[in-house]
């Protein structure tokens, strides 16, 4: 199983902890629910590490378990402490405040005692849960061991239903921990410990196949302010607002010089490959995110377009209000989306009079290199920076990721030799940075974009055959794609002719999708993660290295919620506008979106959708209670934006 991580690196002691700034800090663990105290007893003594251990039961109802005596002796021979009487759910009434910050928190085969079925004891857990986020250091564990088939995930063998089972990482979900390793709880190797407390008696837990859950605390889950972005743009200050969907993913800097992030070692290594074999310019100037005009060809439920505000900067009462933060860019540019349903509340009047939206693809600042003139032949332009597209939800399809586009003018008939060339040197700076992945197998082949259907292309590609006409498919298969899968498309290549420029050139361009093939690359399955904040994902990649990815979000749980709803008489629905509603109002916990049921009136001709969505996090704890207030908030917005009518 993937490991915790090293989640016991300290810091300078707090005041009031008991620990000597500048000394090696001593681990403390805390035991709740002990039964005869042997599981306390084979820890302590430890080096480094304090014990205090706690039960529920009275010292006089304790003495009477076999050997519990004892084993309190010996731990407060060894300098642990001893608390009976200790409400594992109630754990901060226990300690004074500069006491309740544990390293790690154990509770072995919890139970209500007697007869208490699943309900009772997931109620159990969930109050424990909370109270252990209250006395837990922010990087700190909690240790849950529960018998074979009892907690609810794949790891128990055999699996129980899961509403009889107790639903561990689901309860966990709702104090904010996430299940970040599991492992078989072999109680024959722990030195003198005994099993007891089954029913209330003193009898053993059936210890065979149990596990032990370990949970850390997760990141929040964030609901970010609206942000306002201010850009100069044909000599006026505007502002406009940030979509939702991108708050948290603006000037995070994944392609910046002092980046580890893995997108950023896969587009060093690509060029620095490929200027050994080509003449090769990088094009690091700021290039604009807005684009004006019409787009042709493209579906415009895939574009991000914006509405300008002439205001130069947020009012004062939304600044004051705390409502928008302000940030200021030279060619930035991001707002909602501004379709006829009046996305963002913005007076018609206030706007200039063009249409603007987000870049899409980088080929327009290409196609200006070989445009514009100041070209060198057989030079390779390099061109790399955010994109944004609308699209349906699925773990591949990115709403942002990074693009690089290759340019270069040569000579006319030398073209196909030219492409095999690139394609070849990227092959090779993958495969060199692939021997830090030695067990990891990724093949990449260029095939004619003819031999696809457009049903076959994903995401990535079918977007861009409606940009221009694509004469090659990058595709990359890794060692767990079926032998008859023709591969994920992470790359096109097209060839122009520009007469303006030269009759005996031919332009060649090539685009790669760096997130895509960087997840391909590392194993990772689902986009979202390479945007998450928690700091465990970027520490798994070394400067300069990419590194097999191991989660640390171990059976996520899932929340399906079903919206039926009827479709404005005369409209046609936009199923990538209610796509995008659905990541906006989740903060993009939505995994899957899928119609299960229309249905058409007879009398009236009405037709009606039922959708069922899944929402589950790749990185955060997501409870129950939060998946119900997105699915609230859903159900209001597709009705205000879209005007459906919510049955």
């Amino acid at each position: 199983m993937p490991p915790a991580g090293d989640r016991r690196k300290r810091h300078e002691a707090a005041p009031g902890s008991g620990r000597s700034a500048g000394m090696e800090a001593v681990s403390r663990v805390l035991l709740v629910g002990e039964g005869n105290f042997s599981f306390a007893a084979s820890l302590c003594g430890a080096e480094g590490t304090h014990v205090v251990a706690t039960c529920y039961e009275s010292e006089e109802e304790v003495s009477g378990c076999g050997g519990a005596a004892e084993n309190v002796q010996r731990l407060r021979e060894k300098g642990a402490e001893v608390m009976f009487s200790v409400d594992c759910t109630k754990l901060k009434d226990y300690f004074l405040p500069g006491k309740r910050e544990f390293d790690c928190i154990h509770f072995n085969f919890p139970h209500c005692g007697r007869k208490a079925g699943v309900v009772k004891n997931r109620e159990l857990l969930a109050h424990f849960f909370h109270s252990s986020a209250e006395v837990l250091s922010e990087e700190g564990e909690v240790h849950v061991v529960l018998c074979n088939g009892q907690g609810g995930t794949p790891a128990d063998q055999p699996r129980r239903e899961w509403h009889n089972s107790w639903q561990i990482v689901a309860v966990a979900a709702g104090a904010g921990f996430i299940l970040s390793n599991i492992h078989p709880f072999k109680a024959e190797t722990i030195h003198g410990y005994k099993c007891t407390g089954y029913r209330s008696q003193d009898k053993s837990f059936c210890v065979e196949g149990a596990l032990s859950h370990i949970f850390t605390r997760s990141m929040p889950l964030s609901y970010f302010k609206p942000m306002i972005c201010e850009i100069e743009l044909e000599n006026r200050k505007v502002s406009f607002q940030v979509p939702q969907v991108f708050v948290d993913k603006i000037n995070r800097g994944f392609l910046e010089p002092n980046s580890n992030h893995p997108v950023r070692t896969l587009k060093e290594k690509l060029t620095a490959e490929l200027c050994q074999a080509f003449p090769l310019q990088n094009i690091d100037f700021c290039l604009s995110l807005l684009h004006q005009g019409q787009l042709d060809g493209v579906c415009h439920s895939n574009i991000f377009w914006i509405i300008l505000n002439l205001e130069e900067t947020p009012s004062t009462e939304e600044m004051s209000n705390g409502l928008a933060n302000a940030v200021s860019f030279h060619h930035v540019d991001f707002c909602r989306d501004a379709d006829k349903n009046g996305w963002v509340n913005v007076q018609q009047e206030c706007h200039i009079s063009k249409q603007y939206y987000l870049r899409p693809s980088l080929l327009p600042y290409a196609r200006a290199v070989i445009q514009r003139g100041a070209f060198l032949p057989e030079t390779l332009y390099v061109i790399s920076g955010l994109v944004f597209r609308k699209c349906f939800i699925t773990p591949y399809s990115m709403p942002v990721f990074h693009e690089m586009v290759f340019v270069s003018a040569i000579n006319r008939g030398t073209e196909k030799s030219y492409i095999q060339m690139l394609v070849n040197n990227i092959k090779t700076s993958i495969h060199s940075l692939l021997q830090t992945v030695p067990s990891f197998k990724l093949s990449m082949n260029l095939q004619e974009a003819m031999r696809f259907e457009t049903a076959e292309l994903n995401d990535f590609a079918a977007f861009e055959s409606q940009l221009s006409k694509i004469q090659y498919l990058i595709c990359v298969k890794t060692d767990t794609s079926d032998s008859h899968e023709k591969g994920s498309c992470v790359g096109v290549i097209r060839t122009a002719h520009y007469e303006l420029v030269s009759s005996e050139l031919v332009v060649v361009f090539a685009s790669l999708n760096l997130d895509l093939l960087a997840m391909l690359m590392c194993g990772i399955c689902d986009w979202r993660m390479l945007w998450t904040s928690d700091n465990r994902f970027l520490h798994q990649f070394p400067r300069g290295e990419l590194r097999l990815f191991k989660t640390f979000s171990l059976y996520p749980p899932s929340y399906v919620h079903d919206v039926s709803f009827w479709l404005p008489d005369g409209e046609q629905f936009d199923e990538v506008a209610f796509h995008t509603i659905a990541r906006q109002v989740s903060c993009e916990m939505v995994t899957s979106v899928q119609l299960i049921d229309s249905f058409q009136q007879s009398e009236t001709g009405r037709r009606s959708f039922c959708y069922r969505l899944t929402f589950q996090s790749c990185d955060k704890a997501l409870s129950r209670q939060m998946v119900a207030e997105m699915q609230l908030l859903f159900r209001k917005e597709i009705n205000q934006h879209l005007r459906v009518t919510v049955r």
